[in-house]
């Protein structure tokens, strides 16, 4: 895993069960999009989360009813629970003594240092992390002014001003995030902030937009990132429903040989040799591995001829073409079979793949 080699060494602290900084596993964070007050539907779309991978997930608290709700959550969930809170320090000591695991707040729209010093003394007294979330549309005034707008500079002298507040009443249970909804503002704050503390990061873009734009926004903002040893957790934002965030998520830990979570799918783009339907089949593989676990290697060509050379890294796959069907292991064909039986094949061999890695032959 070479990127971990200059992975930067930060403070570690805990959000729940999870650590989170050093030489932990980089975590994968979400938020819901459900009503807070509505417990049902928010447990059920954080277990759907957890089953996905998530393992911080993050809830918004604009009420005092949404805050008394998390005890409820709390009962029906198994990750870790955040309080993202906006403007009411009560609603963070509520969020806290209701059960949360950790409170994002912003600490410059909490009000004056006699509430910040409430909220972080119920962090203390429940043992929280806080992290410091600073947005570049919430940037203070007295800042925007002083560097003519929001730039990366202007966001990390927010941040350091918001770590500053903190820091000064002794606490350091701290992470902290700096997030623009352009991938440059967010890489140059986030390299700079990281120069200067070694306070944990939360890694992310910010209102990246809908499926593709925000699946190439958050892979350039956090992969770079996370290349250059930069970032202890990560969310990828989404306007979709938020389990995507976390197959997103995924890829890029996968891509950059930083964490892998079940299977690792590859397939050439096709092109005019290609006489089979390549898209259909690899969805349904796709689909039918969506709860696997097993790291396993899987190739699906549309090219008898190329295809096991092509992915000869491949734990196991399959090509086809003019009929005839293919399975092959490590670039070594091994059997051959009607085209007709591709996905068939490939499915019955990871099952026999998945059954050896559990006994702990593979």
């Amino acid at each position: 895993m070479p990127f971990l080699q200059n992975r930067k060494m930060t403070r570690q602290i805990r959000v729940g069960d999870v650590p989170v900084g050093g030489m932990a596993p980089i975590s994968v964070q979400s938020m819901t999009n459900t009503r807070t007050e509505d417990i049902l539907k928010t447990v059920h779309q954080i277990n759907d989360l957890e089953e996905a991978g998530c393992e911080i997930v993050r809830v918004a608290v604009p009420s005092l009813e949404a805050a008394r709700a998390i005890t409820a959550i709390k009962k029906g969930i198994h990750i870790p629970l955040i309080a993202d809170i906006h403007f009411d320090y009560k609603l963070a000591i509520l969020a806290a003594q209701s059960g949360a695991d950790g409170l994002r707040i912003n600490p410059g729209n909490i009000g004056s240092k006699d509430r910040i010093k409430e909220v972080v003394d119920c962090a203390k007294d429940y043992g929280l992390p806080i992290r410091i979330g600073v947005n570049s549309g919430s940037l203070e005034q007295d800042i925007l002014d002083k560097y003519n707008g929001v730039t990366p500079e202007a966001m990390v002298e927010s941040g350091m001003r918001h770590i500053e507040l903190l820091t000064d009443l002794d606490f350091h249970n701290i992470k902290i995030s700096l997030k623009a909804s352009d991938v440059y503002r967010t890489l140059t704050a986030y390299r700079l902030l990281s120069s200067k503390v070694d306070f944990p990061l939360h890694v992310g873009v910010t209102e990246a937009g809908s499926l593709y734009p925000g699946i190439v926004k958050s892979s350039l903002g956090i992969g770079m990132l996370l290349s250059e040893g930069i970032g202890d957790t990560i969310r990828v934002s989404l306007t979709r429903d938020p389990v995507d965030e976390i197959r997103v998520a995924y890829e890029i830990l996968s891509a950059l040989n930083l964490r892998r979570r079940g299977p690792e799918i590859i397939s050439c783009p096709t092109c005019g040799r290609c006489s089979i339907d390549l898209f259909s089949i690899v969805e349904k593989v796709e689909d039918a591995l969506k709860n696997s676990r097993v790291p396993i290697k899987i190739a699906i060509m549309g090219c008898v001829v190329n295809g096991p050379g092509e992915a000869r890294e491949a734990d196991i796959g399959v090509a086809g073409g003019k009929g005839i069907g293919i399975l092959f292991s490590k670039g070594q064909v091994i059997k051959k079979f009607h085209e007709s039986e591709l996905v068939d094949v490939l499915l019955n061999e990871i099952a026999s793949f998945e059954k050896n890695h559990r006994k702990g032959i593979l």
